[in-house]
């Protein structure tokens, strides 16, 4: 696969599996990873509006990154336990160390390298799961919503959060940013991921075989009744265009001439008094029947 690293690791039956890890666009620096914690406290005022594991008592995490959605999660669930799984081995120690440092989340967690396609967990074993922002980086979505409901209790529920980039607009409009965020979109599209799969969770969870399946569009939106919200929502999408800047360079699908044009227009669009920024994602809950 185009991009992607593979590692062999045994199971708990000492059968090798393969574990394939696609090329993550904003690579896996510890600028990045920082990026990935303001992002999750950033938006963790929309994310969990609606998710409630306050009776669930051991939750699945798939691609739990640097773990800056685990800690959220242990401290509006103080009674949670979480088992967190990621494959790539730069996120998974940056998620022990944050997690280490916080005294609420001390023995209440469990991290393991594991391709989501192939987890080596009994049937039965979690009450709830939870997944964010992953599935766009996944080539075979169906394949791992299939391992997770195999892997959760007959009455659980799935939560999962992810991305619909076409949705991102600016006023006043900013033709070098949309630009440079298309070129993002069909760089992660032409590598097996999905930058639209947000829309497609409701098909997904459906014929993966989950019931009582929701949707819920959530926005991002801010204008000038929101002046504070307003630059922090753009200082993010900035950031996160940013991160994939040398990715992007080095594959062809922008030049210099784009990325400057891009950074001007963000530079101006903070300054406007009227600027307006919109986004949405989706939200799907589903439960194993």
């Amino acid at each position: 696969m185009l991009g992607s690293e593979r590692n062999e690791e045994k199971n708990t039956a000492g059968v090798t599996i393969q574990m394939t890890e696609q090329k993550y666009i904003h690579g896996y620096s510890t600028v990045e990873q920082d990026r990935l914690r303001r992002q999750a406290e950033l938006t963790e005022f929309v994310i969990y509006q609606d998710v409630n594991f306050s009776q669930t008592e051991h939750l699945l995490e798939v691609g739990c990154g640097v773990g800056a959605q685990t800690q959220i999660l242990l401290r509006r669930f103080p009674h949670l336990k979480i088992t967190c799984i990621d494959i790539n081995d730069e996120q998974l120690q940056a998620a022990r160390e944050t997690l280490g440092q916080l005294d609420y989340a001390r023995d209440r967690f469990e991290i393991h390298k594991m391709n989501a396609e192939k987890m080596t967990f009994a049937e039965n074993t979690f009450g709830g799961a939870f997944i964010c922002w992953v599935m766009e980086h996944m080539p075979n979505p169906m394949r791992v919503l299939g391992e997770v409901r195999r892997v959760l209790k007959p009455g659980s529920r799935i939560v999962i959060s992810e991305v619909m980039n076409f949705s991102y607009f600016l006023d006043p409009y900013c033709p070098a940013i949309w630009k440079f965020w298309m070129a993002f979109n069909d760089y992660q599209y032409d590598r097996s991921g999905d930058p639209f799969v947000g829309v497609k969770l409701g098909n997904f969870l459906r014929d993966a075989g989950y019931t009582d399946v929701r949707t819920n569009v959530k926005l991002m939106y801010a204008d000038k009744r929101e002046p504070e919200l307003r630059e922090k929502l753009l200082r993010d999408r900035e950031e996160l265009m940013l991160s994939a800047v040398d990715e992007l360079l080095r594959a062809g699908q922008v030049d210099k001439e784009l990325v400057d044009s891009m950074k001007r227009e963000f530079h101006d669009v903070m300054k406007n008094p009227n600027a307006i920024t919109f986004d949405s994602f989706m939200q799907a809950t589903a439960r194993v029947p």
